[in-house]
């Protein structure tokens, strides 16, 4: 698998009313993402609720993206969970359903202490889907396990065959540049803060993994076109809008908030699986209009009216 290039949205767990799995709304949201111009979904990640999900439950989601993608574009399957048995279950699942990639956080309850105990456990994973490209999910501020993470590359392409590299979700640029120039770029390392994403441009990233690409994939995507073009501050503009939406949303709790906006988008994604909640109707107002002052859907609806154009 050659490197990933430009951005890869990290969907949202879908539900009925009831609380069970919505596989019906899977197929219009590949469409919307193959439509916008993205490259691929990361599914069952942080934003796709992996571990609020049963394995059965996450297998039925990777079938069901697998089948909707049909090759158009990328389908990488999150198979991370406490359980490296279970780990190593979805990845088996992945491989043999034909997921282009698989990626893993660390273990998050008994986490790994040094580099070499982390990296035997993503090996331990990795191997149960030997002809997959592996990606280690570095989440420092979810997993708790901020380990270095060119040490880690320095192992893991000893003792894991399929390793592809890293999803980089860490603000700490000056690392996330260090393992994008180790050994001259062996190693994929796609960059997971939506709100950074032009920092990360600045110092080599050719890829992006982030949830905000599934409501508003045009924005960055023009970010992306105006950087390459050499029109800096128009990049920097498009990026303050990102920035913007951000600093609204992390009002709230993230993950509800972002479910909200897409459902303001036409996509009803239902109640979010507890300790998980969705906002209530004052918040998602409130959110609505924050959005509208900061002018957010003009500029995603602008901008793909720009890009449309241009094809």
């Amino acid at each position: 698998m050659n490197k990933i290039t430009g951005l890869i949205a990290a969907t949202f767990a879908a539900y009925h009313e009831d609380g069970t799995i919505n596989l019906n709304i899977i197929p219009r949201i590949v469409d919307k993402m193959v439509a916008d111009g993205l490259s691929g979904v990361f599914i069952c990640g942080t934003n796709g609720e992996g571990p609020n999900l049963t394995v059965e439950e996450r297998m039925a989601i990777a079938e069901a993206y697998v089948k909707a993608a049909n090759k158009r574009i990328l389908v990488l399957v999150h198979v991370g969970h406490s359980s490296i048995a279970d780990c190593r279950r979805l990845a088996a699942h992945a491989e043999q359903i034909g997921a282009d990639a698989i990626s893993s956080v660390a273990a998050f309850y008994f986490k790994p202490t040094t580099v070499s105990n982390l990296v035997n456990s993503m090996a331990q994973i990795a191997s149960a889907a030997p002809h997959t490209p592996f990606y280690y999910y570095h989440i420092p501020t979810l997993t708790g396990i901020a380990i270095d993470m060119l040490a880690f590359l320095e192992q893991a392409e000893k003792v894991i065959p399929n390793f592809a590299g890293l999803k980089y979700t860490a603000s700490t640029l000056h690392e996330y540049q260090a393992c994008l120039n180790y050994k001259g770029g062996k190693f994929d390392v796609l960059f997971g803060y939506d709100e950074m994403l032009l920092p990360a441009l600045a110092v080599g990233a050719m890829g992006a993994i982030g949830s905000t690409y599934t409501f508003s994939a045009s924005l960055y995507l023009q970010l992306l076109r105006y950087y390459k073009n050499g029109h800096y501050e128009e990049a920097a503009n498009m990026q303050l809008h990102s920035v913007n939406m951000v600093r609204c949303l992390v009002k709230y709790p993230p993950i509800p908030a972002q479910r909200a906006i897409m459902k303001m988008i036409g996509f009803d994604l239902g109640p979010c699986r507890l300790p998980l909640e969705p906002l209530n109707e004052d918040d998602v107002l409130q959110l609505k209009n924050a959005l509208d002052v900061n002018g957010f859907f003009d500029v995603v609806k602008q901008a793909s009216e720009i890009l449309s154009e241009e094809q």
